[in-house]
């Protein structure tokens, strides 16, 4: 069944990160990133990333399809217009996204990225 891919995190090892110095604007955010499935020559990438309270500048130039596992976090454009992301919301971030992510609660998600 190599067609079809269960997401699970059990026995990835995880890459943690935070965010530039130059993007950061509150908190000390740790980023931890479990890769699934990277297909870079298709532009693909999927997994499952998690991040501590704080807030970053994003700008988005691919597709992201999210799925909110656990916790709060509040996109805002650079227009102010803010969106709360919580626990079984779906959204998909589309290319030109410019604003701030604010983790409110650690959050997890699922992603699927598409690179246009």
């Amino acid at each position: 069944m190599n067609h079809l891919f269960k997401f699970d995190r059990t026995g990835i090892t995880p890459e943690t990160e935070s965010p530039e110095a130059d993007r950061l604007l509150a908190g000390d955010p740790v980023h931890t990133t479990w890769s699934m499935e990277e297909r870079e020559e298709e532009g693909i990438y999927s997994g499952m990333w998690q991040t501590t309270p704080g807030k970053w500048k994003v700008s988005y130039v691919e597709w992201e399809y999210v799925y909110i596992h656990e916790g709060v976090s509040i996109l805002t454009d650079t227009e102010g217009k803010a969106i709360t992301l919580r626990a079984g919301d779906r959204w998909l971030i589309r290319p030109g996204f410019e604003g701030t992510w604010e983790c409110v609660e650690t959050t997890l998600k699922d992603y699927v990225i598409v690179m246009p």
